[in-house]
């Protein structure tokens, strides 16, 4: 399935059905008194937030919606049926902006969660309603309100634990397949990873965390370049960021520190809330290095980046290291979880 993480829809909720101009005719009464009844409501329109489903992509063939409109009251005051309410199912984890003002409307990020975007017009009043002491025939009525209409821009951002970043080919791809049931495409050329990628990762009885794999960041990603600035959005929920860093790559000349440095610096042009989350450094592809020669690369990258923050080595390809990192990630997961409890309460 293609993966689309962005699509425009314009929805339209049903309109009210118009009051009902009657009189009563009934045998043997004399005097016939109003009896229209009023028009039914116009169904709304909400998004639902459903996860089974992983992208928005059938938005790029249907991207119109319409509730059902409400019926139009009758004689014997009988009051129109009011329109049904669509529902409209989008993953969770999606943004929902209004096209032509820019506002926020909501954000579904919990399975279930409802969020009504445009409301059904009034039903209009029949002439019952109008009937009094001075007025025993009245011939007015109201006119059903028309529904709500609005242009939207969904955006899902997917909901992970754990984002990993890099440059092409730093392995993350490897990675996920190594420690998760995800099976994203790998291959020893740069951008073989297109779209994200979600894997659970289990670490023991009911402990598990979800890691996501964006495609590879190059310098200039947060101007466009590259594919990374279409998914840099899907690291924002992410509550861990762990950078993967090649320490043995094909090219002599390429320098670990330098591409750790260039995908920081895009990560802060981006957001400087990527930056401020927890970051992680892992060294991988560990078994390309012989011990010793390990050793001093390690110590000359941590020198160069004055990196004080956890180091990992591990190698994504032999399972190396990725247990020790998979429990390690699990831990700083339920200390966050235990900060925010706190924060909530406090």
């Amino acid at each position: 399935m293609k993966f689309v993480d962005e699509a425009t829809v314009r929805v339209k909720a049903g309109n009210g059905g118009h009051g009902c101009l009657s009189f009563r005719r009934e045998k043997f009464v004399e005097r016939g008194g109003p009896d229209g009844g009023d028009g039914g409501h116009g169904g709304d329109v909400y998004l639902v937030a459903d996860e089974s489903i992983n992208t928005l992509v059938d938005f790029r063939v249907a991207r119109k919606y319409r509730a059902e409109s409400g019926q139009g009251g009758a004689g014997r005051n009988m009051t129109g049926k009011s329109g049904d309410d669509l529902d409209i199912r989008v993953p969770r984890g999606t943004v929902i902006h209004d096209v032509d003002t820019g506002e926020l409307i909501g954000d579904l990020t919990e399975t279930g969660q409802h969020l009504k975007v445009v409301e059904g017009g009034r039903g209009g009043q029949g002439n019952t309603r109008f009937k009094s002491s001075t007025n025993r025939a009245p011939r007015k009525i109201t006119q059903g309100t028309p529904g709500e209409a609005r242009h939207l821009q969904l955006e899902l951002k997917l909901l992970a634990d754990v984002g990993l970043v890099g440059l092409p080919n730093a392995g993350k791809s490897t990675l996920i397949r190594s420690m998760s049931a995800a099976k994203p495409k790998v291959a020893d050329y740069p951008f073989t990873t297109l779209h994200p990628n979600l894997g659970v990762v289990a670490v023991g009885p009911f402990q598990s965390f979800v890691m996501a794999d964006v495609p590879g960041l190059i310098e200039g990603a947060a101007e466009g370049a590259g594919l990374g600035i279409q998914f840099l959005k899907h690291l924002q929920r992410t509550r861990l960021l762990l950078h993967l860093v090649d320490i043995a790559p094909i090219d002599v000349d390429a320098d670990p520190a330098e591409a750790f440095r260039s995908i920081e610096g895009e990560l802060l042009k981006f957001s400087a809330d990527l930056t401020e989350k927890p970051r992680w450094l892992v060294i991988n592809k560990i078994d390309l290095l012989a011990a010793d020669d390990l050793e001093v690369a390690r110590d000359l990258l941590l020198s160069e980046l004055e990196w004080k923050g956890p180091v990992f080595l591990i190698s994504a390809e032999t399972g190396e290291g990725t247990e020790a990192l998979g429990q390690a990630v699990m831990r700083e997961l339920e200390l966050l979880t235990e900060a925010e409890d706190v924060a909530i309460r406090g």
